[in-house]
């Protein structure tokens, strides 16, 4: 079977047509919403520069557990800037690519503004160290293709963009659920099923772009599918303190390694009929056979995980019956 091979610009001119088709899918379902309208305003007070108190950690009703997502989930969004321009560079400005840069980019950047706006004025979290944060996180920026490009010889091209953002979305899709129900605010939770809903929308605009690239170049797709899932990070990776908080998050149900295989990955390949294609060249093929070994592998990190927490959560429940019996 001959298998084509096309550069990033033909692979734009090719599936511009799908993209165009996917903007006004995405238009006609995506639902405008305002930041406002999420907030309990009533709860807000001054700080200390305008008269009020400055932050303490008393005044949170939010616990460690839905701190550490709240604050991850919002530095993630916060890196806005970098994704725009890793999209736009991949991408194009021109025609439906243009449009659908500019409208993901006002959609994301609803995200972080209404995110900011509870934990400010709920007092959720530390302002101060969370705009601390957030400095360190932007000027280092993020590229979604770094690690991908270290471990394959591949050129990255626009099929690993959208690999990348397909399984990304649904992955941030999870913990915004998650985080919604650890914040035990129903508030909270109502604000983080909405920003939910629309990663959900923006992953089934890259999913069908990258069903598209299926069909076009099946052989050239699975490969940058296959390094994309081989080498995945979220976007927060190298933030201040994600290793910590992503250890927390993955310990209390946030997103863990089970929910990223069963959740994300699996639910994507198999609406992309990756096991059951049988349009693949020998390289394809090869492709697909060295996938599915990962997955495995991944299944059975995944299992290493669940036994270690589910002993280390184990140990914690029984200190706090010795410690409650103690008092």
């Amino acid at each position: 079977m001959t298998t084509r091979h096309l550069t990033q610009l033909e692979l734009l001119q090719e599936l511009s047509g799908v993209a165009e088709k996917e903007v006004d899918r995405h238009l006609s379902m995506a639902k405008d919403w305002s930041p406002h309208d999420y907030i309990p305003w009533e709860d807000g007070k001054n700080f200390a520069a305008l008269g009020g108190t400055d932050y303490d950690p008393e005044q949170s009703r939010l616990g460690e557990v839905a701190k550490a997502a709240m604050i991850t989930n919002l530095l993630t969004e916060d890196n806005l800037p970098t994704y725009h321009r890793e999209i736009a560079d991949n991408f194009s400005m021109d025609h439906a690519w243009g449009h659908w840069v500019g409208r993901w980019t006002s959609e994301e950047n609803r995200h972080g503004i209404v995110m900011r706006d509870y934990l400010v004025v709920t007092r959720g979290v530390d302002p101060v160290k969370l705009e601390e944060a957030r400095m360190i996180h932007m000027t280092n920026g993020w590229n979604p293709q770094g690690k991908v490009a270290e471990h394959t010889d591949e050129p990255m091209n626009m099929l690993h963009s959208v690999a990348y953002v397909t399984f990304q979305e649904l992955a941030t899709r999870v913990s915004h659920r998650n985080t919604g129900k650890a914040c035990n605010d129903p508030i909270a939770d109502k604000m983080l099923q909405r920003i939910a809903a629309d990663e959900n929308l923006h992953m089934i605009f890259y999913r069908n772009i990258s069903a598209a690239g299926l069909d076009l170049v099946p052989d050239q797709a699975i490969r940058a599918i296959t390094d994309t899932i081989m080498n995945f990070e979220m976007p927060g990776a190298g933030m201040p303190d994600f290793r910590r908080n992503g250890v927390l998050m993955a310990k209390h149900g946030i997103y863990d390694l089970r929910q990223h295989r069963e959740e994300v990955v699996m639910p994507v390949l198999k609406k992309w009929k990756i096991f059951e294609r049988d349009d693949f060249g020998p390289e394809g093929q090869k492709t697909r056979e060295e996938l599915a070994v990962f997955l495995e592998e991944l299944d059975q990190q995944a299992t290493r995980f669940e036994e270690m927490r589910d002993r280390s959560l184990a140990r914690e429940a029984k200190k706090r019956e010795m410690a409650a019996a103690s008092a």
